[in-house]
């Protein structure tokens, strides 16, 4: 039965470091749990869930793809939690909304009906660079409206942090638990917990919204990925899906990226020499790691501000190799 489900939000600022905190935390998922994980991406094409791939089948994962989860009440957001409830039946479920959207206003939002007695929602987690902290850089307004009503904050990217930055970071935050890792090494046992309402049994499958999944568009041309591109209130995205016998040369993929001054870079690319991932923000230079991805190669970039798609579509088509047959 859907019912009462440990639900942990895991918000932040982009980059601060929420994908890799989930993905320590499902390496700590007990064998005879299952979870379940909903990914918001400001972009469409659907990245986040790519870098987060495991081999692990207790873990299903869902995706509400371009805009912001802040809009809760919205047919996007209420079909594809409910279709991932009703698919996995998870155990815990983990939401991390794009760091351009709001967290305060989801916490508040997923303790309402149609979801009060489904989710027992834990106290939020808000991911935040360290790093950037010290540096004196400020945090967006909406994740800064987040930090008095947090569980804990993950002051991730910590080890280059000394004692004295610690302190004067600390200083300028919330009297909120605090914990200080690096690459999101955040233990399962540490997630703040909150004396959630048991609600009695009820037919919960019965007020859970249910939908059709999205159709994903076909490729016409092995050759040419499928592009998409949008505008939003918080900035200007465009992201590419290869088809899956497509594959990149990753030095020209390289150069072609630093080329362009975005805000934020994420990828999962097959390579000459397999398949790669890169998760960056902007000024941080592109460095691969192994990924468990194995379907299709994505790529999305994050601007402050509209570009020439098409200029930028070329030069994506400049890094693809010959197409095997």
């Amino acid at each position: 039965m859907l019912q009462n489900i440990p639900t942990h939000l895991i918000a932040g600022p982009l980059g601060a470091g929420k994908t890799s905190l989930i993905r320590h935390l499902l390496g700590q998922r007990p064998a005879h749990e299952r979870w379940a994980v909903l990914i918001n991406e400001f972009g469409q094409i659907g990245l986040d869930a790519a870098l987060l791939s495991t081999d692990d089948d207790g873990v299903s994962m869902g995706e509400v793809a371009g805009g912001c989860l802040c809009c809760v009440n919205g047919a996007p957001f209420q079909v594809g939690l409910g279709r991932l409830l009703r698919k996995a039946r998870p155990d815990r479920l983990f939401i991390e909304p794009s760091g351009l959207g709001h967290p305060a206003q989801l916490l508040a939002q997923l303790q309402l009906p149609p979801w009060r007695g489904v989710l027992a929602v834990q106290p939020a987690v808000l991911v935040l660079d360290a790093q950037a902290l010290a540096s004196g850089a400020a945090l967006p307004e909406a994740q800064a409206q987040a930090l008095a009503t947090a569980g804990l904050l993950v002051m991730n990217k910590a080890g280059a942090v000394d004692e004295e930055k610690r302190l004067w970071i600390s200083a300028r935050l919330p009297a909120v638990a605090l914990r200080w890792v690096d690459h999101g090494g955040l233990d399962l046992a540490d997630l703040p917990k909150a004396d959630v309402e048991i609600m009695d049994p009820a037919p919960v499958d019965n007020v859970i919204p249910d939908g059709k999944a999205p159709v994903t568009p076909l490729w016409t041309d092995p050759t040419r990925p499928l592009c998409s591109y949008q505008q939003a209130a918080d900035g200007w995205s465009i992201g590419w899906r290869f088809h899956p016998r497509q594959r990149l040369d990753l030095a020209r993929l390289q150069v072609f990226i630093h080329r362009l001054e975005w805000r934020r870079a994420k990828m999962v690319v097959h390579g000459e020499q397999g398949w790669r991932s890169a998760n960056v923000l902007a000024g941080q230079p592109l460095a691969w790691e192994e990924s468990a991805w194995r379907r299709d190669s994505r790529i999305e970039l994050i601007f402050a501000g509209p570009q020439d798609h098409a200029a930028l579509e070329q030069g994506m088509l400049d890094c693809r190799l010959p197409v095997d047959h």
